[in-house]
C-alpha cells in the first residue's frame, strides 16, 4: 500500500495520550543481513493539542542515555500527518514522514539518510485497543524492499480514568 491510500484525520493520535511502558527491539546492523536485535526498555508520555490536530510525545531510554520528542501535525488541506523526531543527543529535527491511517493501521513515508546514504523511511503505527500499540520503522534503499530496523511495543502504564485528566 502507498501512503496515498491512508488519510489523516483530527484525533488519529488520541490513542497515544497518557503514559506508556515501551519495549524496544532495534536491529544491530542495517543493510547487512543482520538478524541480531538489541532489546531495551523505555517510558513515554503523550499529549494531543489543537483539538487533535497536533500530537506530542516524549520518550526516555534510560539504559541508552538519550530521550526523544515526536511532534505530529495534521495538514488539513492534504489530509496527511507530518511526523518529526528530535533526538536529545544532537537536538536536530529529522525530516518528516507523511501519511495517515486506514482503520487501525497508519503508514507514513519520507526521505532521510542512514550512515551517509539516502534511504526511504517507513513508519507503521498499529492501534491495538485501549492498552497497547506498536510502532515500526523500516528503511529501503530502492523504495521496493524494506528492512524493519526498529520495533516499539507500547503497553499502557496508566489507568483509563487518568487519560481523561491528561487530555
Amino acid at each position: 500500500m502507498s501512503a496515498n491510500t491512508f488519510i489523516g484525520r483530527l484525533g488519529d493520535f488520541d490513542f497515544l495520550v497518557g503514559r506508556w511502558r515501551v519495549g524496544n527491539r532495534r536491529l544491530r546492523r542495517r543493510f547487512a543481513g543482520c538478524d541480531e536485535w538489541d532489546e531495551f526498555a523505555a517510558t513515554s508520555q503523550a499529549w494531543v493539542n489543537l483539538d487533535g490536530a497536533a500530537s506530542i510525545d516524549e520518550i526516555h531510554f534510560p539504559t541508552r542515555g538519550f530521550s526523544g520528542l515526536t511532534l505530529r501535525s495534521l495538514d488539513r488541506e492534504t489530509e496527511q500527518w507530518a511526523i518529526y523526531w528530535i533526538n536529545s543527543t544532537n537536538g536536530r529535527v529529522l525530516p518528516a514522514v507523511r501519511g495517515g491511517f486506514d482503520g487501525d493501521r497508519g503508514e507514513f513515508y519520507g526521505e532521510d539518510t542512514d550512515d551517509g546514504r539516502p534511504v526511504r523511511v517507513r513508519f507503521i503505527w498499529t492501534r491495538l485497543g485501549d492498552r497497547a500499540a506498536r510502532w515500526e520503522q523500516a528503511f529501503s534503499l530502492d523504495g521496493r524492499e524494506w528492512e524493519t530496523n526498529w520495533v516499539m511495543d507500547f503497553k499502557r502504564a496508566d489507568a483509563p480514568a487518568a487519560l481523561k485528566e491528561i487530555a
